[in-house]
């Protein structure tokens, strides 16, 4: 008689995880159940709330932009008790690490919707990332860059997979974002020639900045492999694709050719923001941010010329249900 074996895991019946990932410009929310394959997402949530805006001249966050970010967190407090989240990480990025406020708006967060922030170091949000999305690689033995282009930061990490499970070799945080980088420009430009010009310059600022990181990368370029978890990523790859809407199953886990990705970042950067809102996955909240999301890109396919660029959509806050599940014992 052959045994059946043990019966099959119901990890849904126990625990219910949230994840929340504030941003310098959105504000995202993802609660699951694990499963024998990994988890299964049963709520979600997602506003863009521009909390690094004005930050570059002020140095710290506006009322209005705390208003706006209270208001979305209060959505996902009400989303995390009605679903009864038995754990919970909810972390804060780049604008409250640079805020001379931001403990401040911490502590108002506690107090209005009783969500405890915290507040990650560069490196701990690299690491969230790439766990977040690294079993998007396509297959390879050469090592992986993996990348976040956030709000106010761009966080990138150098993995092996030689091993099966990614070691991180080194990582590195720049102070460029799309909200960041588009402050240090402007965002209106007489002329073409004005508008490349200032694309330009915020190449030559991300290229200066991601300087010391390039030098640490091995001189061996053979079968290395590229992924990009961000908005910018998404939005171009949906552009490649000509999407007439945002589909993710579409978008999550597609390989584009970088030659791709660079025409379209040279596309974007002689438009005017009316002509770049026209396209319907950029839309009139994307269309002043895109530019300084593809000079950021431009840079990393610079230091990292693979020949083509793996999208996910996903990232943060997938690491982070990954992590809180390995915990309680879950395998994924």
């Amino acid at each position: 008689m052959v045994s059946a074996g043990p019966p099959p895991r119901r990890w849904a019946s126990r625990h219910t995880y949230g994840a929340i990932d504030l941003g310098t410009n959105n504000c995202r929310l993802l609660i699951a159940r694990p499963t024998d394959e990994g988890f299964t997402v049963i709520d979600a949530f997602s506003r863009i709330v521009r909390l690094g805006e004005g930050m570059a001249t002020s140095g710290k966050l506006s009322d209005a932009s705390m208003d706006r970010a209270v208001a979305a967190l209060s959505i996902c407090a009400d989303k995390l008790r009605r679903r009864r989240v038995s754990l919970a990480r909810s972390v804060a990025t780049e604008a409250c690490r640079r805020a001379v406020n931001g403990r401040h708006f911490v502590e108002r967060v506690r107090r209005e919707t009783g969500i405890r922030l915290e507040i990650i170091a560069p490196e701990e949000e690299a690491r969230l990332a790439m766990l977040g999305c690294h079993r998007l690689l396509e297959p390879g033995d050469g090592p992986a860059l993996i990348f976040d282009i956030g709000g106010g930061s761009t966080e990138l990490v150098l993995i092996d997979t030689d091993e099966g499970e990614p070691k991180i070799r080194c990582w590195w945080s720049a102070p460029w974002g799309v909200y960041s980088l588009t402050e240090s420009e402007g965002r209106t430009f007489a002329s073409a020639d004005e508008r490349l010009a200032a694309y330009g310059r915020m190449r030559e600022r991300v290229r200066h900045a991601f300087r010391r990181f390039s030098e640490l990368l091995p001189e061996t370029r053979e079968g290395i492999r590229l992924m990009g978890t961000s908005g910018t990523v998404t939005t171009l790859a949906s552009v490649h694709l000509a999407l007439p809407s945002y589909d993710r199953r579409a978008i999550d886990g597609l390989m584009v050719p970088t030659d791709s990705m660079r025409e379209i970042s040279t596309m974007m950067s002689r438009m005017d923001r009316n002509e770049r809102s026209q396209f319907p996955c950029i839309g009139h909240e994307r269309a002043d941010l895109v530019v300084a999301g593809c000079a950021i890109l431009e840079a990393i396919m610079d230091i990292w010329p693979a020949q083509t660029l793996g999208v996910a959509d996903r990232g943060i806050r997938e690491g982070i249900l990954r992590s809180l599940m390995a915990r309680d014992g879950h395998g994924i």
